[in-house]
């Protein structure tokens, strides 16, 4: 590279990373200001519009009410991935949409829900059943009720499989129309083909009727026997993805009125994103100095990728309308880990190659297409595992998986793209001197196989603490990990303090004589905004601790005895929720157990790293269930975080391991546990160095944030721990025991293979 055209690419590094800068500054500026142009938070970040439903029928069944809650889910996922919807009392039902201040704007949006009915034009005894009125559109003639009774209603939502919005040929025009397609079941597949071949034959229409109004009149041009189903004649796309939710979401078996709606205050209280902003500032400096320390001129080049890295991300999260999470952000955290591992790996092969004896400028290359087939895979593995979350999840899983996938494609542009480029272009200006990028030094190797059994010891009594814990707790509390009320439910006490209190306030003040009460820390509060109430969840209590808790209240705070309100509520992460996370989990770990595998050629390899990232999971169990940290919504986040990091740190040392391999000829034990032992040492630094970096990001959030997120922050340390605790000693040492007991290629004797 040309001195000037190196001049060049400084130049525009620079001017991008002040440009996007200034970007990404005006929109932190904004969401910590609470403006218009800022990212969308969650319920936990920013608060939103709650609003609840009371059921009108008279006693619902648990079934029906848990069939509402989840299609309510359905609606509300269409509109942000953050959410929650549950059961309050036992006529009610909140749904609360995070980052939105107009109660009426949501109401308008959401909807009252309702029932779908497909209707035909006209009865048997061929009286209209809707007829056009040019002032109000189309309108029933008469009540469903008596349109079911005549059999005029033919099908419900609950018949349709699937509803989408998509394009197909105009037949008039030469150009693409949007379109709502529908399949139906296998009965009412029958029933429509019917109900079509007669309306095709007398010229009539098929009307598609919701909550109280016509959504879609479509007219029937020809018989359809297949069960798909064409609406055609929508003014635009949004119109048809708009038609096609509705749809899909098929009838709800409750009635529902709109009982209240209000704006809440954040969970965590906007000091919790003040506090996580001014964290990961202060952590991406203490980052970009600890790599400019250890790996000087490569390091700053690093640095400034990385701070490229942090703007890209923050940008594309608000362009694409990603609603932002404490799980969001433990994506995020996990793809500067992972941006900082890239250039890690790639910074040690450079000095590798230095030692050498080769020039600066070839290391860097060589070190760059030695270090490719590690980074490609550790991350190509954690987004196919962000891909099955995201298209399996629902919730802050998914919401979890869109920044996960975000901070991926990020990480690699910047260390592959940004951070190459960059130093390349620093070499041709003039900086060439190898003791600017550093020399590997040469490290005995440590025998890691010859205590394989102390690692693996060591492991199973914590896990096994762990577990013993689990069992005693379960025992003597019924609860074997401290459930927060997102999991189980608890009690929602609304008062009236009679002044303003913050969210810090509420934690110093109220929540600690409340915390007396209960017994218990886990203890959610929000501020309804325009007013002087308190939304405080609890545990389930009893009804003396409802008593002593009004009490409290009264005698300590002055709150009016009569605004107090107290009520049951289920808990914000349904069964379908915990079981979509179960199964997105498990689907995951499958498919990088066979990426894995595709990769090195070895199920050996595939197992060991799975076997691996179980063994972080029960770590964090454990620490979840002997230290009662809560386990809320973030609890899955954790767990995921840990996964997608633990896989990333194990494939690189079975990278070094594949490619050490190839320099053996005879397979013997002593062989491959002496490739072993080199590959870890080979490894251990970058190992050690991306934990620190990655640890001193979640630390430095536990020690700047407000208490909700310290309850975060201190699993993800013990799971960022584990995880690079298994990678050095769990994984490897796994390998080296299948590679000589299992598999066809086992080996049996010292002087080679069976």
């Amino acid at each position: 590279m040309k001195k000037s055209r190196g001049a060049i690419i400084i130049a525009l590094v620079l001017v991008c990373l002040i440009g996007l800068g200034w970007y990404a500054g005006t929109i932190v500026s904004a969401t910590s200001a609470k403006e218009d142009d800022s990212l969308k938070l969650g319920l936990d970040l920013s608060g939103g519009v709650s609003i609840t439903y009371r059921i009108v029928d008279e006693d619902p069944s648990q079934e029906d009410i848990k069939d509402t809650i989840a299609k309510l889910e359905e609606r509300a996922e269409n509109y942000t991935t953050e959410y929650a919807v549950y059961q309050a009392g036992n006529d009610r039902i909140t749904v609360e949409i995070p980052g939105v201040y107009d109660a009426n704007a949501v109401l308008e949006e959401l909807g009252s829900p309702g029932s779908l009915y497909f209707i035909v034009q006209n009865d048997s005894e061929g009286n209209a059943n809707y007829s056009y009125d040019a002032s109000s559109g189309y309108v029933l003639n008469g009540t469903i009720e008596e349109k079911i009774a005549d059999g005029s209603v033919i099908l419900t939502g609950d018949d349709v499989k699937s509803a989408e919005a998509g394009y197909q040929q105009s037949s008039t025009l030469n150009n693409q129309e949007p379109v709502v397609q529908l399949v139906f079941n296998s009965e009412a597949a029958e029933i429509f083909a019917d109900a079509t071949t007669s309306a095709a034959a007398a010229g009539e229409s098929i009307g598609i009727y919701y909550d109280d109004h016509f959504i879609s009149v479509p007219s029937v041009n020809s018989a359809i026997t297949d069960g798909n189903c064409i609406i055609e004649g929508m003014e635009s796309y949004e119109t048809a993805s708009e038609l096609a939710t509705f749809i899909r979401i098929g009838a709800i078996n409750l009635e529902l009125e709109e009982l209240e709606s209000s704006v809440v205050g954040a969970q965590l209280g906007s000091e919790a994103v003040n506090t996580s902003i001014t964290a990961c500032i202060v952590g991406l400096i203490l980052v970009m100095l600890f790599m400019i320390a250890c790996y000087l001129l490569p390091g700053a080049a690093a640095a400034v990728s990385l701070a490229i890295y942090t703007v890209l991300v923050v940008v594309t999260i608000y362009l694409f309308e990603i609603t932002l999470t404490l799980p969001g952000i433990a994506g995020i955290i996990l793809g500067i880990g992972m941006a900082v591992d890239a250039n890690v790996v790639i910074f040690a092969r450079i000095r590798e190659e230095i030692a050498s004896g080769k020039s600066v400028l070839t290391s860097m290359n060589d070190g760059y297409k030695k270090a490719l087939s590690a980074i490609v895979d550790g991350n190509v593995t954690t987004f196919i595992a962000a891909l099955i979350l995201m298209l399996l999840g629902s919730g802050t899983v998914k919401g979890f998986a869109y920044t996960l996938m975000i901070s991926i494609i990020m990480s690699m542009f910047t260390a592959l793209v940004v951070c190459r480029y960059l130093m390349k272009a620093l070499y041709a200006v003039g900086l060439q001197n190898p003791k600017l990028y550093g020399k590997a030094k040469e490290r005995k190797v440590f025998d890691f196989m010859k205590h394989r059994v102390v690692y693996f010891a060591i492991s199973v009594v914590v896990i096994a603490a762990g577990l013993i814990g689990l069992a005693a707790y379960g025992a003597s509390s019924g609860r074997a990990l401290n459930y927060s009320l997102e999991f189980v439910g608890g009690t929602s006490t609304t008062a009236d303090f009679g002044k303003e209190y913050t969210i810090a306030e509420i934690e110093s003040d109220i929540i600690p004589e409340i915390s007396e009460i209960t017994g218990d820390s886990a203890i959610q509060a929000t501020t309804v905004d325009g007013t002087t109430q308190i939304v405080l969840k609890t545990r389930t209590l009893t009804l003396e601790e409802r008593e002593e808790l009004e009490n409290m209240l009264a005698d300590q705070f002055d709150v009016d005895a009569s605004t107090i309100e107290s009520q049951s509520i289920s808990s914000t992460i349904s069964g379908e929720m915990r079981r979509d996370a179960v199964m997105a989990v498990i689907v995951a770990c499958i498919f990088m157990l066979l990426y894995i595998w595709f990769r090195f050629k070895d199920l050996r390899f595939a197992t060991s790293s799975i076997l691996a990232l179980v063994h972080d999971v029960l770590v964090v169990l454990a620490a979840y269930a002997l230290l009662r940290i809560s386990v809320g919504s973030t609890f899955i986040a954790c767990m995921l975080t840990i996964v997608g990091y633990s896989i990333n740190n194990t494939i690189v040392i079975f990278d070094r391991i594949r490619e050490n391999m190839r320099s053996i000829r005879t397979q013997t034990k002593e062989s491959i546990a002496e490739v072993a032992n080199r590959s870890l040492t080979q490894t251990l630094s970058r190992s050690i160095n991306t934990s620190i970096t990655t640890f001193i990001m979640v630390l430095v959030l536990y020690i700047l944030g407000v208490a909700s997120i310290r309850e975060f922050a201190l699993p993800l340390m013990v799971g960022l721990i584990a995880g690079t605790y298994s990678s050095i000693f769990i994984a490897t040492e796994l390998w080296y025991v299948m590679k000589l007991h299992l598999g066809k290629k086992r080996l049996v004797k010292k002087d080679g293979l069976k």
